[in-house]
């Protein structure tokens, strides 16, 4: 049972996710039947099981930093659940996408093969059926340890896909798709210092916060890109507005604050007296 711990006894944080892992699906079931999702209700379902999807791929992602970070190592027995769950709204988002088309399997095929953005979206779904197969402990004891975590890194794949799958589906208003490019940067970022071996001592503490200038930076900088290549607007006009509030907080306020937030608490919890550092590994 997912809620069970290593050791098979019932834990309250694990059923505690598995309940929220619903909640999403539930809420947008809720907005359909009270027929409040617009004029194109099904289309909107659509849209909205596939962010709910990409978001639940970049927390997984986010897991085995948090267990570091945070010096939490329970967080990893959430990560394989939260990985099956972006699966099944992967899924979904596809499903919904056929009824869209009436459940027209050739017309869909055919726009799967003939649209890029689609085909993206397709391939990072069947990375994450692959994943999702070969998720239980049956698997891992079949392929092997090394074999199984091989396989698995496919996420940092399916991610960036979805990433990109999202932002050339997007019409016109990037601002989530930036977002959740600019934390895809920083939970790489971090992997990569992390496999340099630079999250050791003290510095452990204070990379993630740097990673979260980096990533917000990036963020600036591909929005500002964005708009620049789609409509003309000038780059310093674009980038000026990060400083600002008069359009609202931009995508890489979004991801310096994320980030920034958890590096801070990072260093709070990773300060306290007679914590023993996890490994970064």
């Amino acid at each position: 049972m997912p809620w069970r711990d290593p050791a098979g006894r019932f834990s309250a944080f694990k059923f505690t996710v598995f309940c929220l892992l619903f909640v999403p699906g539930l809420a947008i079931a809720l907005r359909y039947g009270s027929g409040t999702l617009g004029p194109r209700p099904l289309s909107e379902v659509l849209h909205q099981c596939g962010t709910w999807a990409i978001r639940l791929i970049l927390l997984s992602l986010a897991v085995s930093p948090g267990r570091t970070v945070l010096a939490w190592p329970r967080l990893m027995q959430v990560r394989r659940m939260v990985g099956v769950a972006a699966f099944a709204y992967a899924a979904a988002h596809l499903l919904l996408y056929a009824a869209d088309q009436a459940f027209d399997l050739g017309k869909v095929a055919s726009e799967i093969v003939l649209r890029l953005y689609l085909a993206i979206g397709f391939v990072a779904l069947l990375i994450l059926s692959a994943l999702a197969i070969t998720s239980t402990n049956g698997m891992v004891r079949r392929l092997g340890g090394r074999r199984w975590r091989r396989l698995h890194r496919l996420t940092y794949a399916a991610g960036l896909l979805a990433v990109v799958h999202f932002f050339m589906q997007t019409k016109f208003n990037v601002s989530e798709p930036c977002t959740l490019a600019g934390l895809f940067v920083w939970l790489m970022g971090y992997r990569a210092v992390a496999w340099r071996g630079w999250l050791a001592g003290r510095r452990a503490a204070w990379w993630p916060a740097a990673l979260a200038l980096v990533a917000a930076g990036g963020t600036a900088l591909g929005e500002a890109l964005y708009y620049w290549t789609k409509i003309g607007a000038a780059p310093q006009r674009v980038l000026a507005a990060n400083w600002t509030f008069d359009m609202g907080v931009r995508p890489a306020g979004f991801v310096f604050s994320i980030c920034l937030a958890l590096a801070l608490a990072g260093v709070l919890r990773q300060t306290s007296p007679g914590l023993k550092p996890l490994s970064a590994t």
